[in-house]
């Protein structure tokens, strides 16, 4: 493995990617590389300056550390929209590309089967993938989310170069498996779904106590028939004929409580 090297690192990924059909994921592949090219060469970096690495509905590039970070950064904010709505405007519907971005800088290591090394290039694979980066891609109506590791945004953006505006970028923390990783969002930070709350929060309502269950609702008592006679209530005497008084039928007169009188219908 290589010694460790210190890059710029920029992913892009192509949002519902996988919900195209082949043909359609072929095409939105060329576009994000046709797209990451000009966005690039726009900014002075030819090919020569960076490695690519596809990761199908993404590209990572690795971009030499000598490159202007301001010059990058100002071509992401202003070319990629324009590019993007440039290829839109002749896309059918289900070809429209939508993209996610995350501009971060590290060491990488690159091993002996040519793949790449190095934490900070997970950390801005977990910025990429975050809920709050999907979320403001989601809610806005242009095509295009960016963000950026702490590291640009303390040597490029807060010093409001030309162009970056820094009141544009806002703080913004993602989750991950190994702790929150802090950003710089370009635009409004979005409401992230319920759905998208840290683990430990999700442990946290696994532990609260269960709602206590309501008491079954009381059955609805059997009704009873009266065949003749006049009922009446009050009491616990039970007067006449009776067949099944719970559910059947009662012929005479029923008297419930206090002291039978006899009358009508009763024997003596």
């Amino acid at each position: 493995m290589t010694h460790p090297v210190s890059r710029t690192i920029l992913l892009f990924d192509i949002e519902k990617y996988s919900g195209r059909d082949d043909v359609e994921q072929a095409y939105l592949r060329r576009m994000l590389y046709g797209i990451a090219d000009r966005v690039l060469e726009s900014a002075g970096i030819d090919e020569t300056r960076r490695l690519r690495a596809d990761r199908g509905d993404s590209v990572i590039e690795l971009i030499d550390a000598d490159a202007s970070m301001i010059a990058l950064l100002r071509a992401l904010l202003a070319e990629a929209p324009v590019e993007l709505r440039a290829v839109n405007r002749m896309a059918s519907k289900s070809a429209q590309i939508r993209l996610r971005a995350v501009l971060a800088t590290g060491y990488v290591a690159i091993d002996e089967l040519d793949g790449w090394v190095g934490s900070d290039l997970n950390h801005a694979c977990r910025l990429l993938d975050g809920a709050i980066l999907r979320a403001a891609l989601k809610e806005r109506p242009d095509d295009f989310a960016l963000c950026v590791s702490e590291s640009v945004h303390h040597g490029i953006v807060q010093h409001d170069y030309p162009g970056i505006p820094k009141d544009d970028f806002h703080e913004m923390t993602v989750s991950s498996k190994n702790g929150p990783l802090r950003a710089w969002l370009h635009g409004p930070v979005p409401e992230v779904a319920a759905g998208a709350a840290r683990p430990a929060d999700a442990a946290d309502a696994e532990e609260q106590p269960a709602a206590p269950s309501r008491p079954p609702a009381p059955s609805t008592p059997a009704s009873v028939n009266f065949l003749g006679g006049s009922p009446s209530f009050g009491g616990s005497f039970v007067n006449g004929d009776q067949h099944g008084v719970s559910g059947g039928t009662v012929h005479g007169d029923v008297h419930l409580g206090g002291s039978s009188t006899p009358g009508q219908g009763e024997r003596e």
